[in-house]
């Protein structure tokens, strides 16, 4: 079996495949990947066929963050994954006719892949490292960081709100389907259809991280996918009993650094050891107190070993590398996806959640020290990815889908 892998740009949304890959291999499976271009050289030291994706889609930056309210932010977004769509549609094509796979496996944000693959008649999933904006009874709308409400009031709130969500989205669905309509896949009756259609989806994270809920037949929870680029060790640090505080900014610029800069002041003078890493921000900006350091990148897998709390802008990348290790989180949401995880870590007792609003030292300070109380549900969440499935359940859907046409 050849499966073609095809990701947006994003690192967020590559890394968490890598265990699903090296799974397909050891089962004797082909994989070739199309990604971002700063990342094909990585995926081919893996042993993996790579090639990059189009230019123009790198091109079309996310800039959501110039948003300052969520829903706006949410349909940036859709805008460039409809922008971005318009090239994909092509380029997966030719990756089609280069490989010749059984098998295509798209990300999630990737709208015009999907409507490639849709109209290939190829078996196809695709994966999803975020939480799924799935209507469901109990699941609070998608995007706006509510947490789920029992009883009357909870049913009410939900049935007055998704209308609105879904309204937000389909402000983009003409173009959404006029894309469609060039890659000849069927018109989407709503923008939150994209979730529906794909005949399964690998969702890259399990409850009870994830609301509980009946889930649709198609969607397949398998845990999160935990890589991260090999690195030189880092040099031994003195032995030093102070618990360990991360702090972290997104690998997707979103202006983000003043999480680092009132952490930084926030545990000056608190009986902790801190590690700041800026990613995309330029870690100069920043001017750390005795406690503390400030690295652009540090792996974070050896760090997490020994991490107290992890504080952060609330992706799922870092925020399920941390729960899957046992360590609370303290999230402080930009955008994006983030209002929605820094609930789930609320709701799941696995860490706190501070809006970016309300962000200052003491009111950092003092949702550090409740999430690092709270490393027992973090503990929890920690069991339950590892139950969930993993490398080998992805894998599985993939060759399942692949003995299912073979038997039609």
């Amino acid at each position: 079996m050849k499966v073609l892998v095809y990701t947006s740009p994003a690192r967020g949304h590559l890394y968490p495949l890598v265990p699903t890959l090296e799974e397909l291999r050891r089962r004797g499976h082909q994989v070739a990947v199309r990604s971002l271009s700063t990342e094909v050289e990585r995926v081919r030291a893996l042993g993996f066929e790579a090639e990059p994706i189009d230019p123009a889609i790198e091109a079309r930056e996310i800039d959501d963050w110039k948003s300052k309210f969520p829903p706006a932010a949410l349909l940036a977004a859709c805008r460039t994954f409809v922008d971005r769509g318009a090239h994909e549609v092509g380029d997966l094509r030719r990756a089609i006719a280069r490989e010749r796979p059984d098998v295509l496996f798209t990300d999630v944000n990737s709208w015009g892949a999907a409507a490639a693959a849709e109209s290939s008649k190829l078996p196809w999933a695709v994966f999803a490292p975020y939480f799924l904006p799935l209507r469901a009874p109990g699941a609070p709308p998608w995007g706006l960081g509510l947490a789920p409400q029992p009883g009357l009031l909870g049913r009410v709130r939900d049935a007055l709100l998704w209308p609105v969500v879904n309204a937000l989205y389909n402000r983009v669905l003409p173009a959404v389907n006029a894309l469609r309509a060039s890659a000849g896949a069927a018109p989407y009756r709503d923008v939150a259809d994209f979730a529906q259609r794909p005949p399964c989806i690998v969702s890259y994270t399990a409850e009870p991280f994830e609301y509980a809920r009946a889930w649709p037949a198609h969607v397949r929870l398998v845990g999160p996918g935990v890589w991260e680029p090999p690195s030189e060790p880092q040099p031994s640090a003195a032995a030093d009993a102070r618990p360990l505080v991360l702090v972290t900014c997104s690998t997707e610029f979103q202006n983000d650094g003043k999480l680092v800069e009132t952490a930084l002041a926030a545990l000056a003078d608190e009986p902790v050891r801190v590690l700041a890493t800026t990613a995309s921000l330029d870690p100069g900006l920043f001017r750390a107190p005795p406690n503390a350091r400030v690295e652009r990148f540090v792996p974070h897998g050896p760090v997490l070993r020994e991490a107290a709390c992890v504080v952060c802008h609330g992706g799922m990348g870092i925020t399920q590398k941390a729960l899957s290790a046992g360590v609370p989180v303290c999230v402080v949401p930009f955008g994006r996806d983030q209002l929605e995880v820094a609930r789930h870590v609320e709701v799941a007792r696995a860490g706190t959640r501070l809006p970016p609003a309300r962000l200052s030292s003491e009111r950092l300070r003092r949702a550090i020290r409740e999430a690092m109380a709270l490393k027992p549900g973090a503990l929890h969440v920690a069991e339950r990815f590892r139950n969930a499935g993993g490398a080998r359940a992805a894998a599985a859907v993939l060759e399942g889908l692949v003995a299912a046409a073979a038997a039609r």
